[in-house]
């Protein structure tokens, strides 16, 4: 399942897919973990030192590596040169999974321990004013992008992106990456403004939209997110002791997380699980090549000098039934 966690800066939504990847990693499931946020601060959120957290190999300045892995033998894209953010897969490109070994693993994700488990963390990398916009070929969530547009998970397989605060991700089509995206909003006006900016982009693209409401401290608050978010309102999260013992460096064991906030968890893994079911790897290959032509006409073509239309593979869809992952 492919998890995205939205919000604005400083809404905790960094602080909340961290304990999600826990409570994942404390179930046994295999996960993947993604920070692709401005900030870089998923690495610390689960238990890295910072010093260790700007060690971790950025996808970013691998983008290479990447485009000429995911290429494989496609013979449609003549070069990985010619490789974009919206670049979707077709016969014979390589297909990345949550378990396996590759070369992308290798080069970009390290292990994290957490509570008697590990997850597989990848960073985009620190961001510089140049990386943001539609017209960045070099953007450094490209490499997120690229990686799901060529990734076949399963049920009970989970990737988890930290993504960049505000509405980056719609410049080339990453927000339609995901089987469930959580905004985490505040009991504020500016928190909510975010959840309407998201539900009018989503609303159009078919994208599992739910709202986490954060920092609550009463009823108030939940009634206040409740009016603006309806039914997209799936759970709210209040003031934790974990927590704050976390982000001194001194996290307890997972197990001692407050009941309130561990059902919380509970509740964020059953609705992105629900959606599996209602999965669509026709629209999801679709929507993938609507976005890759409309880079292509906007700045692609020109930057890379190829008409980038002749990549898309009309016979291909992207799913579990295509071929094992190489």
């Amino acid at each position: 399942m492919k998890i995205a966690f939205v919000g604005k800066g400083g809404s905790g939504k960094t602080t909340l897919s961290s304990l999600f990847i826990r409570h994942l990693v404390a179930a046994g499931a295999p996960v993947v973990a993604i920070d692709a946020d401005i900030n870089q601060h998923l690495g610390p959120a689960l238990g890295l030192e910072e010093a260790e957290a700007a060690a971790l190999p950025a996808m970013g300045e691998r983008l290479s590596l990447i485009k000429d892995y995911l290429r494989g033998g496609n013979a449609r894209i003549g070069s990985a040169d010619t490789m974009i953010k919206t670049t979707p897969p077709g016969e014979g490109s390589r297909l990345v999974g949550v378990r396996e070994p590759n070369a992308i693993y290798d080069a970009c994700a390290r292990p994290v321990e957490l509570d008697g488990g590990a997850a597989r963390l990848m960073v985009t990398g620190p961001f510089t004013d140049a990386d943001l916009g539609v017209a960045c070929y070099h953007s450094k969530t490209g490499a997120v992008e690229l990686y799901l547009n060529h990734l076949v998970d399963g049920p009970d397989e989970y990737v988890v992106v930290d993504m960049t605060a505000g509405s980056d991700s719609f410049a080339s089509g990453l927000f339609t990456r995901f089987d469930m995206t959580f905004l985490v909003a505040e009991p504020t006006r500016k928190g909510i403004s975010v959840y309407r900016q998201y539900k009018e982009y989503a609303r159009d693209f078919g994208v599992a939209l739910k709202v986490v409401g954060n920092k609550v401290q009463a009823q108030d608050d939940i009634d206040f997110i409740r009016a603006e978010a309806g039914d997209d309102l799936l759970v709210t999260v209040g003031q934790s002791d974990w927590v704050r013992a976390m982000e001194k460096g001194r996290p307890p064991r997972f197990e001692l997380l407050e009941e309130a906030n561990s059902r919380a968890l509970r509740e964020l893994r059953a609705a992105a699980d629900a959606t599996y079911g209602l999965r669509d790897w026709e629209r999801y290959t679709r929507q993938m090549v609507h976005f890759h032509l409309k880079n292509a006409e906007a700045w692609g073509n020109e930057r890379t000098g190829v008409d980038l239309a002749a990549q898309v593979d009309p016979g291909f869809v992207l799913g579990e039934s295509v071929v094992t992952p190489a």
